[in-house]
């Protein structure tokens, strides 16, 4: 994806719960807590153990763990993948 559609697509779903599918093929699944032009930080879904340091407290309590704009593959809205 273009990291100016990523962007704008990450600030569409700030607070929502979301599934990002990054370069490396790992999965994120949790609420964007915060968009900058350079990254996204996600809150990690504790129904789902994807990939991340943000389950340990990585990264800040408050925000999650960040993913760069630059490596998103697909955002799509997690409640209709997981019910």
């Amino acid at each position: 994806m273009n990291p100016t559609d990523t962007y704008n697509l990450c600030c569409k779903y700030q607070g929502k719960r979301v599934r990002i599918t990054d370069s490396a093929g790992r999965v994120h699944v949790g609420q964007i807590t915060r968009v900058d032009r350079k990254q996204v930080w996600i809150l990690p879904d504790r129904r789902y153990r994807g990939y991340g340091l943000g389950f340990w407290g990585f990264g800040g309590a408050d925000f999650g763990y960040g993913i760069a704009l630059g490596t998103i593959l697909g955002i799509a809205i997690a409640p209709l993948f997981f019910f």
